[in-house]
């Protein structure tokens, strides 16, 4: 004989606060499905947040009952996502009843929150996988039979919602002719038609449209771009630019990296031009403030958290190096390779991308000569950096002129008018292009 589980006996998982300021995130991947067991802590769900994403651990141990979120879908902070049977409850033929709401006994998170270490496996975004479901009734015999139907598990038709797929277009490649996660991303990758009815006659606009492939905004992108539209209609931007010789920087690069302590860094240009960005920023302290609106004051920090821009797969993502202004060249070039390295493996952790106070935006990895780079919302001060290119230019020793070819570098930096005026950042601006034209400067 069976008995079927009270409200008592079950346990829901709200979506909790990641510690971000955040109030939302998407199901990223479900790592448990209906009717396994869990432990406390064992890793049940990926979110992924404006900013990183994350590995939830559960806080019972038990039965699952019920995923309550899909995955691809959109759940706000507070919101169920989880039904657990606590362990020793009695277990049920029938269906379980609705869940009761959470109670104070619930246990917090205490193993396993936050984000992933590095090294910590999980399933790729975008790759096969069996996406877990709740047992559902028997189709009724006049029902369309099950071969005209695609067959689809209730996570990967509701990602098809999202992405506005039709499920009856999508080449199936999964067991028995299942369509997995995978094959609904292929196919919202594609083109895809649809006709308007009310443009019978069609013209050159319409069959435009019908080729149009519509993303949803969501996660980074959504942060970045309203990050971005705040920043830009709050802060008064001004951008400097500068071209210089960094022949000298890069002869004593190639000199530095043959010593044994940087023999197994990557020294890149990049990090002479944090280090000379960082020097030039301590002589400027309000170069690193942020603006406080509503106590109308100008906070300005006890040292420079140097945020470091970097294009991962989920978008772009300023990760900072706390204490930067503190650090050598060694342990700044290692912290930088181990920032990027990790932002673009999804592993940075939450606590890192807040805290920054300027940023530095490489833009030179592209073939790129300059740009005007957009503050980070709360900074004073971003700072793109163009490509290396040879080129001509004059050189004069003090025994005349003459035309070499020479590794040219072009700057910008953009900065907030309210917190600084036009000599402070031209003065910013200056010394890093000064440091990096003669580094022999660094010892005075």
């Amino acid at each position: 004989m069976t008995t079927t589980p009270t409200a008592a006996d079950l346990r829901t998982f709200l979506l909790p606060d990641v510690g971000e300021g955040l109030t939302e995130a998407d199901i990223v991947v479900w790592h448990v499905a209906v009717g396994d067991t869990v432990t406390v802590n064992q890793v049940i769900v990926d979110i992924e947040t404006a900013k990183s994403v994350v590995e939830l651990p559960s806080p019972y141990a038990g039965e699952v009952v019920e995923l309550m979120a899909a995955v691809g879908e959109t759940v706000p902070v507070g919101a169920p996502i989880i039904a657990i049977r606590a362990e020793g409850a009695a277990s049920a033929a029938e269906p379980a009843p609705a869940v009761a709401p959470p109670t104070e006994e619930e246990p917090r998170l205490l193993v396993g929150y936050g984000a992933r270490e590095p090294g910590a496996g999980r399933r790729r975004r975008g790759t096969p996988a069996a996406a877990p479901t709740a047992p559902t009734a028997p189709m009724p015999a006049a029902a369309v039979p099950a071969r005209e139907r695609p067959r689809a598990k209730p996570p990967v038709r509701k990602l098809a919602k999202v992405l506005d797929v039709d499920l009856a277009t999508v080449v199936p490649t999964g067991p028995d002719g299942t369509i997995v996660r995978a094959d609904v991303m292929a196919a919202a990758q594609q083109p895809t038609a649809h006709p308007d009815p009310a443009s019978a006659g069609g013209d050159a606009r319409t069959a435009a449209s019908a080729r149009e492939t519509r993303i949803p905004i969501k996660g980074v992108r959504k942060h970045t771009a309203a990050a971005m539209v705040a920043s830009a209609f709050t802060a008064p931007h001004v951008t400097e630019f500068v071209t210089l010789d960094v022949t000298r920087t890069l002869e004593l690069r190639e000199s530095i990296q043959r010593r044994r302590e940087f023999r197994d860094v990557k020294l890149t240009p990049l990090a002479f031009v944090a280090r000379a960005y960082l020097r030039a920023l301590a002589a400027v302290p309000t170069s690193c403030a942020r603006w406080d609106e509503q106590a109308q004051e100008i906070v300005v920090p006890d040292g420079i958290n140097l945020g470091v821009a970097a294009a991962t797969p989920r978008g772009l993502m300023v990760p900072n190096i706390p204490g930067a202004h503190r650090l050598g060249l060694l342990e700044l070039a290692t912290s930088i390779n181990d920032l990027a390295a990790t932002a673009r493996a999804g592993k940075t952790p939450p606590e890192a991308m807040t805290g920054g106070n300027t940023t530095i935006t490489n833009v030179g990895v592209f073939g790129v000569d300059t740009g005007t780079p957009i503050l980070n919302p709360g900074e004073t001060t971003i700072l793109a950096v163009g490509a290396i290119r040879r080129q001509p230019w004059v050189v004069d020793d003090g025994s005349g002129e003459r035309i070499e070819p020479r590794s040219i570098l072009q700057l910008a930096l953009s900065f907030d008018h309210r917190v600084l005026d036009g000599a402070e950042g031209s003065q910013v601006l200056a010394d890093t292009a000064a440091l990096l034209a003669e580094p022999g400067l660094a010892v005075l």
